[in-house]
């Protein structure tokens, strides 16, 4: 045997942590299920079973249709109508427990449609988009792989479904009309139809690249503040529920063009790839901080200031990673 692979460590392989860092930005780093819910063993299975296993999923089908990141954000606006319209329902219910004020403004048609912009973006970008692009920064020699096989591929969409069912029957007692819930069905189908038939983006000459670091965490740090801010104190402050939706549209598009001439496909490209993450995630960080300071609106917010810190420390050492590697 030789000596260098006698040395060599096992690698934890990424579909694993894949299917625990979705959950863990989705629901933990949020505060939606603060820790002492989160890690309820009967939570943490439920919750990594659907968000593990969709993220895993949204990125094998990017990797077997041969398409770019873009695909990821579609594919993951097809898994928000999942969770939220298909599974928990609260695309309808009224009486959700996260809704607040969006169980009444924007309702028309038995849907909470500010709402259901709200999270079809908050699901694409972080619960699908940011853990594995955090994944594929880490795990750069693997980043061109399929991280699953064909069996283990069809084991986690038998998980989804199995999980959407028990959802569904079990989780709220909530039943959404039938028209209004096929219509979420046949929207999920088209963004999926969108991420197929998506183009391959040639590679490009980039100007800018890893330089441009600062300005692109400030990007990813402004927009995640903008778009938190406005879809919670939007209703508040804005009296028509077209408009805040319209605004919210501008800022999704707004923050694409906005990072559309630095560097964040190639290989050079990592600082920047990281550096719109994390200030995409450090807003989500500084109300982990201020949810146990403050109290959270459901739920005990205790441990909240630790996953925190865990995100701060997760971000540094695979900043400190890349830069090594780039060096």
């Amino acid at each position: 045997m030789r000596k260098d692979s006698a040395l060599k460590k096992p690698q934890i392989s990424p579909a694993l942590v894949l299917f625990v860092l979705s959950p863990a930005i989705g629901e933990l780093l949020s505060g939606s299920s603060p820790p002492l819910e989160f890690f309820n063993p009967f939570a943490f299975i439920f919750m990594a079973s659907l968000y593990g296993s969709g993220a895993i999923v949204v990125r094998e089908l990017r990797m077997r249709w041969k398409k770019d990141f873009r695909s990821i954000l579609l594919f993951g606006a097809a898994y928000g109508i999942l969770e939220e319209g298909l599974l928990v329902k609260s695309f309808f219910d009224p009486k959700w427990v996260d809704l607040g004020i969006l169980g009444s403004f924007g309702r028309w048609a038995e849907v909470n449609w500010v709402w259901t912009e709200e999270l079809i973006i908050y699901h694409a970008v972080f619960s699908i988009a940011i853990p594995i692009a955090l994944l594929e920064l880490a795990y750069p020699e693997r980043r061109d792989e399929r991280w699953v096989g064909k069996r283990l591929f069809a084991g986690l969409i038998a998980v989804l479904v199995a999980v959407m069912a028990i959802g569904f029957l079990f989780l709220t007692g909530y039943r959404p009309p039938a028209l209004q819930y096929l219509l979420a069905i046949a929207a999920m189908v088209v963004f999926g139809y969108l991420a197929y038939k998506l183009p391959i983006r040639k590679e490009r000459e980039f100007v800018e690249g890893k330089k441009k670091t600062k300005t692109v965490y400030f990007i990813g740090l402004a927009g995640s503040t903008l778009f938190f801010l406005l879809f919670f104190a939007g209703p508040y402050l804005i009296g028509d529920p077209i408009i805040l939706m319209v605004l919210g549209l501008i800022l999704v598009f707004g923050c694409a063009r906005a990072v559309k001439r630095f560097d964040l496909r190639s290989p050079q490209g990592d600082l920047n790839r990281l550096a719109l993450v994390a200030g995409a995630l450090s807003f989500l960080i500084f109300l982990a901080f201020m949810e146990e300071l403050g109290g959270a609106s459901h739920g005990t917010p205790s441990g909240m200031s630790f996953a925190g810190l865990g995100a701060i420390a997760g971000l540094l050492l695979l900043r400190s990673k890349v830069k090594k590697r780039e060096a």
